[in-house]
Formats: structure tokens, sequence, C-alpha cells
């Protein structure tokens, strides 16, 4: 492939393509994948640059029993890329292990944690996100990292059926935080407030499906709006 050379080593120059298939009108962004080792087995990254220099870095988690394949999940790496931010898809050990019970929270964010700090750069802005659990992890770890905000999708605010259960103080309110959810998700709706923006999608449950291409489109405005893209 024409330019491949020049790249560094394990790194493609992405036309449009990604290595599943999936058409992406891109070109000139470039990609690699790889294993991290963590003390809780190793993370899978896909980590994907802009075709210019990176205005920020965002890395994204999956669901407790999904993957970084997910259509939000996806939708959102697209657009981000697209504005000029290097994107990061973090697979969790016990994900790449075939398992889909989710690790304790402990282990979940220690192997997050240390892949978050070899992808991290000085001087990039880090926006760390993740849909539903990835979300949790993102929110507990984004103080501790350094994290100059948080996207979490489909926080699942309490567990189905036990609103008692509230998850609302994983939330980091010091800290820019845009949470998405769906106004049909059983795992219910976090209020905002302080740094905390919440936007509910109209009927959408917790998979946010419906309508991906407007969910997109407010994550875009929440970054450009913090200075995040390379876009106008």
């Amino acid at each position: 492939m024409a330019g491949c050379a020049e790249l560094p080593l394990g790194w493609i120059a992405w036309t449009g393509k990604l290595p599943n298939g999936r058409t992406v009108q891109n070109s000139g962004a470039v990609q690699k994948s790889f294993t991290l080792e963590t003390p809780r087995g190793p993370a899978g990254i896909q980590l994907t640059d802009p075709a210019g220099p990176p205005s920020s870095l965002l890395v994204l988690g999956h669901g407790a029993g999904g993957g970084t394949n997910a259509p939000d999940l996806t939708k959102i790496h697209d657009t981000a890329v697209a504005a000029g931010l290097r994107v990061a898809l973090v697979t969790q050990p016990y994900r790449m292990a075939g398992r889909k019970a989710p690790a304790p929270a402990a282990h979940l964010d220690e192997a997050w944690t240390l892949v978050v700090a070899h992808l991290k750069q000085p001087g990039l802005p880090l926006i760390l996100g993740g849909r539903s659990s990835g979300a949790r992890v993102a929110c507990r770890t984004a103080k501790p990292l350094g994290a100059a905000g948080v996207l979490a999708l489909a926080f699942p605010l309490h567990p189905p059926g036990k609103p008692e259960k509230s998850r609302a103080d994983e939330l980091p309110r010091e800290i820019p935080t845009l949470v998405v959810n769906g106004d049909r998700d059983p795992f219910g709706v976090p209020d905002g407030g302080g740094s905390v923006e919440v936007v509910i999608r109209p009927g959408a449950t917790h998979d946010l499906r419906k309508d991906l291409a407007g969910t997109a489109s407010v994550v875009l405005s929440w970054l450009a709006t913090n200075h995040w893209t390379n876009t106008v």
C-alpha cells in the first residue's frame, strides 16, 4: 500500500475501510490494533488516528457483555475520527478471554487505568468514555487519570427495577461530562447538575440504536463546544 513504508511499525494507511470491511469516509486516517498486558490479562486496543494531527484523545470502553463493535460506539468512533480526534476502542481482558460475565469493578478499573496511562500523551486532551459498564469505568477513573472530559453513553443509573440502588455518585461532577441515555432505558436516566450534562434520546432504549446519527450529532456538538475537535 502506498505510503505504508513511512508509517510507524504496525500501523496501516486507512483508505476508508476497516479490517472488518466496514467503510468509513475518512480517507487518510491511520489505524492499528494491538494487545497490552495488564494485571488482569491482555486488553485489546484498536487505535485510529485522523488524517491530520489529532486534536484530542477519546478512549472508549464497551458494555458488560458486549464489545467495541456496538452500534453507538461504532458511530461515535467514526464521527470523532472525522472531527480530528484520535480514538481508542478498548476491550477488557475478560472479554478478550471470551467471557461475558463482567469482572469486578476494581479489576475493570485496574486494567483500564493501565491502558489509558499507556495511550495518553502530554498536551493532548484526554476524554474518557464508553457505554453502560464502560461508561461507569470511565466515570470512576476520570479524575485520577486526569481526564479533561467524560462521555457516558447509556449510563446505567441502577439495575432494572431497582432504583434504590443508584450509581449516581459515580458521575464525576467536577469534570465536563456528557451523559446520553434513551428515555426508554430500563437502567434509568441520571439527573444532570454541575458539570454533568444529560441528553435524553427520545424513543431510545439501553442500546441507543435509534437515530444513531442524532446521538452522534449531540456528542460532536459537545466535543466541539469544549474545543476537542479540529472542526469549526
